[in-house]
């Protein structure tokens, strides 16, 4: 498991409640993508669950649960259970969160205490939260909720209103960049970082996918536009046609990540404005995205033109 230096407020708070009275029944770790909250959450999990006297298991803990995107349909369902590689649902499922209560009528298997991990939290199903809040609302003796979260506005407000936060800061970039070394990334890291935005896992993703290429030319549309559909084409093929989940999540994230150096260093009040309006817009998509039957081909052209909307010549005229 990855040594995480963002975590130290994080564990002083979460030991800090362990040794109170009263522990909290709902915890929500937030924070962007890449600063390791699903480690922590699996980690605070064991420490939680473990009872003096009781031997606890190395790996998988049956009182330990994780709810994250299931099998996409029925041929997908068979394939999990046969051992094989299979689609994954966009989404986490109300019928995930139904059988994990059915779990919940019964005892802990080695001890007192039980943790039902959410991750991420903020991609459940509106029938799916709905059915979460319930076991909120009245959590069972020795249950334990965390929810991973990356977006907590997400969230239902009645959920966050239960729970307790415990926020993971950003990563400096010299800690990304021992990171990026103990991890063995080659490449281009300076880029990686600069990238990133104090995100471990999109810096390591932005090498592992040979970004470098990509990041350039979506600077290029932020800062000169796209008047002859070349730079959209050529970020297409960068891209490619058959781009998996992991890659288009890096790349809008990457492109994220530039509209928003660039808006910090820009002196053009007008260009700024308009790396802050794609920027949004970028995040929506990135939202909208794992949701929605997209063919690549579209999603790329539809980055592509958002980020052109951005450069100085394309911001439309006002006043």
């Amino acid at each position: 498991m990855t040594d995480w230096p963002n975590h130290t407020s994080a564990w002083s708070e979460w030991r800090g409640a362990m040794s109170g009275s009263r522990m909290h029944h709902g915890w929500i770790l937030a924070g962007k993508s890449g600063l390791g909250k699903r480690d922590f959450a699996m980690a605070a999990a064991r420490e939680l669950v473990a009872q003096e006297g009781i031997p606890q298991p190395v790996g998988d803990h049956s009182d330990i649960i994780e709810l994250t995107y299931g099998p996409k349909d029925d041929k997908a369902e068979r394939a999990a259970a046969d051992g094989k590689d299979y689609e994954r649902a966009r989404s986490i499922r109300v019928k995930q969160i139904r059988a994990m209560q059915k779990r919940l009528n019964t005892r802990p298997t080695l001890g007192d205490r039980r943790v039902i991990i959410i991750n991420p939290a903020d991609e459940m199903e509106v029938s799916a939260a709905n059915a979460l809040l319930k076991s909120l609302e009245e959590p069972p003796q020795g249950t334990f909720f965390v929810l991973v979260t990356h977006r907590p506005s997400r969230l239902l407000p009645t959920i966050r209103s239960r729970c307790r936060v415990l926020r993971f800061p950003i990563l400096k970039d010299a800690q990304l960049e021992a990171m990026l070394k103990e991890a063995g990334a080659q490449g281009d890291i300076e880029t990686a970082i600069r990238a990133a935005e104090g995100s471990f896992g999109a810096a390591q993703r932005f090498a592992e996918q040979d970004l470098a290429p990509v990041a350039a030319l979506v600077t290029d549309l932020l800062t000169k536009g796209d008047n002859i559909f070349n730079a959209r084409a050529e970020l297409s093929r960068l891209i490619g046609a058959r781009a998996d989940r992991v890659r288009l999540q890096a790349i809008m994230e990457l492109a994220q990540a530039i509209a928003a150096g660039l808006a910090r260093r820009t002196d053009n009040s007008a260009h700024r404005a308009s790396l802050v309006e794609v920027h949004s817009d970028l995040v929506t998509l990135a939202a909208q995205a794992p949701n929605y039957n997209f063919d690549t081909g579209l999603l790329t052209l539809e980055i592509g033109t958002l980020l052109m909307r951005a450069a100085p010549a394309s911001a439309p005229a006002h006043g």
